[in-house]
């Protein structure tokens, strides 16, 4: 299978081709660097627009053999430049003629640094695509070898759609850990009162139970899936959602996984908003997996 990893015209960050060939060590894919060039729709065949064209390809181009230069170690890493009318619309193309089984895109540069922010191109990749998607954050390094541990985010939507048993089948594939977590963030009343502590705490510790008992049996059903280690199974908790997923202990090597929100199509990407609230302060590269029905 193929690794997509791709690029706009005007950004070749070593981000996310550095999480792509961190996922190629552990998957055994090969990967595919390509760069979009927009254009304009219908196509115009006036000379000075071809003569433009081939100029930016050509530099973005050098651009791309700059970022892949840099991989290091022997990998062949083959390189693109597509002409479609948008950056999303050109690597779902891409990702249909190569038979892409991920595409790899980079965070936002609006982001922070080390986390991960959807832009317009992200936002509607994560919207569209057919395949998996994996951001890495902004400046991600490279990494000295493969993943180790798949953290899918568990929730009742999302797992309904297919997310526990898509990690694990990734996870087991991959020879890598496997993870699930799920978060409870302190409820807030009007007027800037809070929950008593006492109740809260009450509250908290029998939905972790539950949670821990829900878990334990989606794992069940999908025992033929996991991998032959033990999954652990963990709850973040925090006074906000940032609060709540850096509660967590997190290692170089971490895979965050997301599963699609119900408002998205079948076999499509689609964010659902807790989903998208566990993105913006996830310290690690992140996966969003296809609504599986």
């Amino acid at each position: 299978m193929t690794i997509l990893v791709g690029f706009s015209a005007t950004r070749h960050s070593d981000a996310p081709i550095n999480l792509a060939v961190q996922i190629a060590l552990s998957s055994g894919d090969s990967v595919v660097a390509a760069a979009i060039v927009e254009g304009s729709w219908p196509p115009k065949d006036h000379a000075f627009d071809r003569k433009f064209v081939d100029y930016v390809t050509a530099r973005c181009l050098e651009s791309l053999n700059r970022v892949v230069d840099r991989v290091p170690g022997d990998l062949n890493i083959p390189r693109v430049v597509h002409h479609s009318s948008s950056v999303p619309t050109g690597l779902i193309e891409l990702a249909a003629d190569r038979a892409a089984s991920l595409v790899v895109v980079g965070s936002s540069s609006s982001g922070l640094l080390g986390r991960v922010a959807l832009g317009s191109v992200t936002g509607r990749l994560v919207h569209t695509a057919a395949v998996p998607v994996a951001i890495a954050p902004r400046g991600y390094p490279s990494m000295p070898g493969p993943l180790r541990r798949i953290t899918a985010a568990y929730g009742g939507e999302a797992d309904a759609n297919g997310l526990l048993r898509a990690a694990a089948e990734l996870a087991k594939a991959w020879s890598v850990a496997l993870r699930v977590v799920s978060f409870t963030v302190r409820p807030t009343l009007p007027f800037g009162g809070v929950v008593d502590s006492g109740v809260e705490d009450l509250v908290v510790q029998q939905w972790v139970q539950r949670t821990h008992a829900e878990v334990a049996g989606r794992l069940d059903a999908i025992r033929p899936y996991i991998a032959p280690s033990d999954v652990e199974v963990i709850v973040g908790r925090g006074r906000d959602w940032r609060e709540a997923v850096e509660s967590l202990p997190w290692v170089p090597g971490d895979l965050l996984a997301l599963g699609s929100g119900a408002a998205g199509q079948s076999e499509r990407v689609f964010l659902g908003s807790v989903a998208s609230k566990i993105l913006r302060h996830a310290p690690v590269p992140v996966l969003i997996l296809p609504r599986r029905l």
